[in-house]
């Protein structure tokens, strides 16, 4: 690959992300996979080139992507944070756009824990008259 133009890092749930920026084309690999590959809902593949959509830069960076833990959506939004902070640190002029967008701002909802005399974090168990 090309020099390593900028990397940043994003999460969502318990999912992590580093991503890394190389002078390219527009390839997308996940994991070492393509994207079609490691994420095949095309739904999910749109989601995660918003940034690149937004920042009109989808055929002029090959884009690395390392992501663990939690599952295929969290992992995917993960990189999407990550994929908007390394644009930003390209081009500071990006932020309002992807700020606008709603691309900058990591999801701070978690699971809810388990509470004790529940079945689940809120659902009690089922009443019985008799």
């Amino acid at each position: 690959m090309a020099n390593l133009i900028a990397s940043a890092s994003g999460g969502r749930k318990t999912s992590k992300a580093m991503v890394r920026f190389f002078e390219g084309t527009g390839k997308i690999l996940v994991n070492d996979l393509p994207l079609e590959t490691y994420f095949p809902d095309k739904f999910v593949q749109d989601d995660l080139k918003r940034p690149l959509v937004a920042a009109e830069a989808v055929d002029r960076y090959d884009v690395q992507a390392l992501a663990r833990g939690g599952g295929k959506i969290g992992q995917a939004q993960a990189v999407r944070l990550a994929i908007s902070r390394a644009l930003v640190k390209i081009n500071g002029e990006l932020k309002a756009t992807l700020r606008h967008a709603d691309l900058l701002t990591r999801d701070p909802r978690m699971k809810e824990r388990k509470k004790y005399g529940r079945k689940s974090a809120r659902r009690g168990f089922q009443w019985t008259k008799r």
